[in-house]
């Protein structure tokens, strides 16, 4: 296990950078009552790699997650994707970013009712006007265990196999960055293993470059990096960490 405490400003940037930001804060109201989510926050993601966002409740990591994704706005700062700077970005550039270099998984699943698993998975390039690669499609719902329910609609599927086709969807354009937002936090133990097992393989297998929020050490244990926020800011990274090293740095942050 590697551990620093991470100063701001701090983190070279990488060769084959998929994000970068620089300087960001995010101030919400105004006046007394004004609340700083981010108070300057530096990062880069390599190409490639898995990191983890962690830390107390409102430590900011949800906003930091949301502006680098373009869902959110900056209040000041840059986040630059794929060598494209997003922040300045209006909404149809920014949607159209979105959807070319951009994948998102979700606590809940957000699959649509009326489509058969494989519909679901395919919907990303049908809304683009793209015609499905179909052996990637085949490997991709081999991957995730789909294989036999790709034409099986969300109601006859269980929460882990409807899991497994919203990452399925996120991955099938191939993303230059896939966000994950709590991708456990609606399963129980013995399933979200499993979803955490194939995130780290479409890390390793796929070379899925991929940002995760979370609040269990168990997931944040499966990442290559893991920055931990507090008050806005990135005060410690942790690297080949196990879950009773996440344990511990969490526990000195809410103490």
């Amino acid at each position: 296990m590697a551990v620093r405490d991470q100063p701001q400003g701090d983190i070279g940037a990488p060769a084959n950078g998929a994000v970068e930001a620089r300087n960001l804060t995010r101030r919400y109201g105004e006046g007394e009552t004004a609340v700083d989510a981010l108070r300057g926050i530096d990062l880069d993601v390599r190409s490639g790699e898995l990191v983890a966002v962690m830390g107390p409740s409102g430590s900011g990591k949800s906003t930091l997650m949301h502006i680098l994704a373009g869902l959110d706005k900056p209040t000041s700062g840059t986040v630059e994707i794929a060598g494209t700077e997003i922040t300045g970005l209006d909404d149809t550039k920014l949607t159209r970013l979105r959807r070319e270099h951009i994948g998102f998984v979700f606590q809940f699943f957000n699959l649509l009712p009326m489509l058969d698993a494989e519909e679901n998975v395919v919907l990303p390039l049908a809304i683009a006007g793209e015609k499905p690669d179909k052996s990637w499609v085949d490997s991709l719902l081999g991957q995730m265990g789909l294989a036999d329910r790709r034409k099986h609609r969300p109601s006859e599927l269980s929460g882990g196999q409807q899991q497994r086709v919203a990452i399925a969807r996120s991955l099938v354009t191939r993303p230059t960055i896939l966000f994950a937002d709590e991708p456990t936090g609606n399963l129980d133990s013995k399933t979200g293993g499993e979803i955490l097992e194939l995130l780290r393989a479409s890390v390793d297998a796929y070379g899925q470059t991929t940002v995760m929020v979370t609040h269990e050490a168990r997931a944040a244990a499966i990442a290559d990096r893991i920055l931990f926020l507090e008050d806005g800011l990135i005060v410690k990274e942790l690297r080949d960490a196990s879950q009773q090293d996440v344990l511990a740095v969490m526990n000195s942050l809410t103490a």
